[in-house]
């Protein structure tokens, strides 16, 4: 990972420590990537990492959804998650 992968993975987590510890049941959560080239396949590794981080805290990614974006030029990707409490 890299710095910004590190610290967004790092904050994920930390969101989704302090979600369980409110005892809720779902937590949603936002995840951007950039995307330099939306016409290729490619792993999303940060999306990874901080879905890892939250999986962590004991969550269970059950839906999500996807958009490219920033008016349409598809150089961001947004993932919105919804997890639920294990």
């Amino acid at each position: 990972m890299g710095f910004i992968n590190d610290a967004k993975a790092q904050m994920a987590g930390t969101e989704a420590r302090k979600a369980r510890e409110r005892g809720q049941a779902v937590l949603v959560y936002k995840f951007i990537e950039a995307n330099m080239n939306s016409k290729s396949t490619a792993p999303m590794t940060g999306v990874a990492d901080q879905i890892e981080a939250v999986e962590q805290q004991g969550w269970r990614l059950d839906h999500m959804a996807a958009a490219e974006g920033k008016a349409m030029s598809g150089e961001r990707v947004s993932v919105v998650c919804l997890f639920r409490a294990v």
